[in-house]
């Protein structure tokens, strides 16, 4: 009976071993293959067969997603019509563990033929036809496979799906790409949300509870009540904010005063209220909530005029976190 634990664990450090070797073949030549993607007018185009093909399309969607324009091209199909894809401009990244696949034999001098060199090989043989054929070569060698077998496609995959990371990372680099830039290519989902919803798409601009700073308590709950924010803005007749009003505030009034009649909004407002600007992400407001411990932010325009408040409940609704 084999212990499970202990065998995962071996694959796991054998995969780690493996990844960190791939140092020390950070060479020219890799450096060479960045500055050719970067500088080219044309796309990346991927190939591969079998698990190398699989790690081609992920890499491919890695360099899609921020900023580099490529295209998989399996290399089965490639030479049963898909070769029409590449143009002269485009950079050919062709990976391969062994380099001597039958379809990678065939498709270097097609590639060719359509009058493009610049052939790049991750191949894990540096002595096979690819890496011989190919104008650069991005090592991605392995001493064996974590199988027992040593059969298995798994550390030689890890190796090339690195690779393809470090090449999207220096690219990212070098294009000087934003978040704001990721956000374009990633407009679904809670990542997308994150990247590119402003607290001006959240807020609720109709609901702006306000009151005067010579207004009476009777005024100010009343009109957080009508909020339903938990906290009213105290602000000047031009709109300027001067302070806010929380429910908290309310109730350390009642601690500190016996009668509560005459006194005024700017009595017990707080003057230096936590604010956020219209434009600013809502992902941001909400990190500003969590660390101050509060549930619901100012909105300001230029000026410190008064807009309105974000709730925190505002940005959960949005699925923005």
């Amino acid at each position: 009976m084999i212990d499970i634990k202990d065998v995962a664990k071996k694959v796991i450090a054998d995969e780690a071993k493996a990844i960190q070797s791939l140092v020390d073949f950070i060479d020219d030549d890799f450096e060479k293959v960045v500055n050719l993607i970067y500088n080219s007018k044309g796309r990346v185009i991927i190939t591969g067969i079998g698990k190398s093909a699989i790690i081609a399309q992920k890499i491919v969607a890695t360099l899609n997603s921020t900023g580099t324009p490529s295209v998989f091209m399996h290399a089965a199909d490639a030479i049963h019509g898909d070769l029409g894809m590449i143009c002269h401009d485009d950079v050919v990244i062709c990976i391969s563990k062994s380099g001597n696949t039958p379809e990678i034999k065939v498709l270097i001098p097609l590639i060719r033929n359509v009058g493009n060199e610049q052939i790049v090989a991750m191949v894990s043989n540096t002595d096979s036809f690819l890496a011989q054929n190919a104008a650069y070569v991005i090592k991605a060698q392995v001493e064996r496979e974590a199988c027992p077998n040593n059969l298995a496609p798994t550390n030689s995959t890890t190796a090339q799906l690195v690779m393809g990371d470090a090449l999207a990372i220096c690219l990212i680099q070098c294009r000087s790409f934003s978040s704001r830039d990721f956000a374009k290519y990633h407009p679904g989902g809670s990542l997308g949300k994150r990247l590119y919803t402003r607290v001006s798409d959240v807020f609720d601009r109709e609901n702006t509870p306000r009151v005067g700073p010579e207004d009476g308590i009777r005024r100010v709950i009343v009109e957080m009540s009508s909020g339903r924010l938990g906290a009213v803005a105290v602000t000047d007749e031009q709109e300027h904010l001067l302070g806010i009003i929380t429910d908290g505030d309310l109730r350390r009034m009642l601690e500190k005063y016996q009668n509560v009649d005459l006194l005024k909004a700017k009595n017990v407002m707080s003057v230096a209220p936590k604010t956020i600007a219209e434009e600013e992400l809502a992902y941001n407001a909400f990190q500003k909530m969590e660390q101050n411990c509060i549930t619901q932010l100012i909105v300001v325009g230029e000026g410190n005029v008064y807009r309105g408040m974000v709730h925190i409940h505002d940005i959960l609704r949005e699925g923005v976190v």
